[in-house]
C-alpha cells in the first residue's frame, strides 16, 4: 500500500492552493501559484522514496494483469497430443454410452488385476489399465487410443458369458487388443494433418471448431462399428502374439482354442456376424498359427 504520509502531503498541498486561491482577487491567485513550488514538492516525493514505492505498485499492477491474461488465454488452449488421445477416446465413449452401455451396474470380476498380471508376465510393466464392460454387442472388444502407459478397453460382457470365457481367456482376448493399440493402427487412422494441426494451437478469439472434432469422433465410430482393421493389420498382429507366446506353449495353445471358438460362434450366432467385418477373421488367424503340413 502506498503510505499514509504520501496522501497527508498531498491533502495539504490542495488546501494550500485552495486557501490561497480562495482569498480573493485575480492578483491573489496568480501569487498563490507563484508560491507554490511545485518543483520543491517533487523533490519532498522522491526524497521520502514515494515516487519509487508509486512506480513499484504500478509495476506489480502490470504483471499482475499480464498473468491474469496469460492465464486467461490459457483457458482456450487446445491439449498436445501427450493427453489428448485418452480425454478424446473418453469423449467418445460418452457420446455412445446409449448405444455401448458401458455405464451400467455390473459384477467385479477382477479383470484390470488379472490382466495387468498377464501383461506383468509378458513383461509390461507399470501400465495403467480401466476396462469397460458394455452390455451390448455393438462392439465385442476393442483397444481406444489414450495417453503413453494408459490403456482403455472396451468388452462385451454379452459376449464374455455367451463364450463362458475364463479370465486368462479374456487376458489373450485384451492382449490382442494391447498389441494392435500399440502398433498404432488406430491412431493412424483417426489422426491427420487438419487434427494435427489442431492440436497444441490456441482458438482465444476464434471460434472452437466443434466439426473438427466432430468429424474425427465419427472417425473412430467408422473404424470401430463398420471399417474395422484391414487383413494385413490382423495379420501382423497375429504374428507377433504367435511369436510372444510361443515360449509359453500352454499359453499359445490357449490362444488357438480362443480363436476356434470366436470362429464357430461368428459362423453361429447372428449377433456376433458383424465380428469378421472388424477382425479379419478368426479362421484367417488359425491358418496363420497352425503349421503347415509338409507334402510326402
Amino acid at each position: 500500500m502506498i503510505p499514509a504520509k504520501f496522501f497527508l502531503l498531498i491533502s495539504a498541498m490542495l488546501l494550500f492552493t485552495g486557501t490561497l486561491l480562495a482569498e480573493s482577487g485575480p492578483e491573489k491567485k496568480e501569487q498563490g501559484k507563484d508560491l507554490l513550488d511545485f518543483s520543491s514538492i517533487k523533490d519532498i516525493i522522491k526524497k521520502d522514496g514515494l515516487e519509487g514505492e508509486l512506480k513499484k505498485k504500478q509495476d506489480e499492477k502490470r504483471k499482475y494483469l499480464d498473468a491474469q491474461k496469460l492465464k486467461e488465454m490459457r483457458r482456450f488452449n487446445v491439449p498436445t497430443q501427450d493427453v489428448f488421445w485418452s480425454f478424446f477416446s473418453e469423449l467418445w465413449l460418452v457420446k455412445n454410452a446409449t448405444s455401448l452401455k458401458w455405464d451400467i451396474h455390473k459384477p467385479d470380476f477382477e479383470l484390470e488385476k488379472a490382466f495387468t498380471a498377464f501383461l506383468e508376465s509378458q513383461g509390461h510393466f507399470e501400465k495403467k489399465i480401466k476396462i469397460l464392460l458394455m452390455d451390448s454387442t455393438e462392439i465385442v472388444h476393442a483397444a481406444l487410443p489414450s495417453n503413453d502407459n494408459e490403456y482403455i478397453f472396451i468388452l462385451s460382457l454379452p459376449f464374455i458369458r455367451t463364450m463362458d470365457l475364463s479370465k486368462v481367456e479374456i487376458s489373450l482376448i485384451l492382449f490382442e487388443d494391447f498389441v494392435r493399440i500399440r502398433k498404432g493402427y488406430f491412431k493412424n487412422y483417426v489422426l491427420d494433418k487438419e487434427l494435427e494441426n489442431f492440436l497444441g494451437s490456441n482458438f482465444n478469439g476464434k471460434p472452437f471448431d466443434k466439426k473438427l472434432i466432430d468429424s474425427h469422433l465419427k472417425k473412430y465410430s467408422t473404424l470401430l462399428f463398420e471399417k474395422g482393421f484391414t487383413f494385413q493389420e490382423q495379420f501382423e498382429t497375429t504374428k507377433e502374439i504367435d511369436v510372444l507366446l510361443k515360449n509359453d506353449l500352454k499359453m499359445w495353445n490357449t490362444y488357438l482354442t480362443l480363436l476356434e471358438k470366436i470362429d464357430n460362434l461368428t459362423k453361429s450366432n447372428a449377433l456376433y456376424k458383424k465380428y469378421n467385418q472388424i477382425y479379419p477373421s478368426p479362421e484367417l488367424q488359425l491358418n496363420w498359427l497352425k503349421p503347415k503340413k509338409s507334402e510326402l
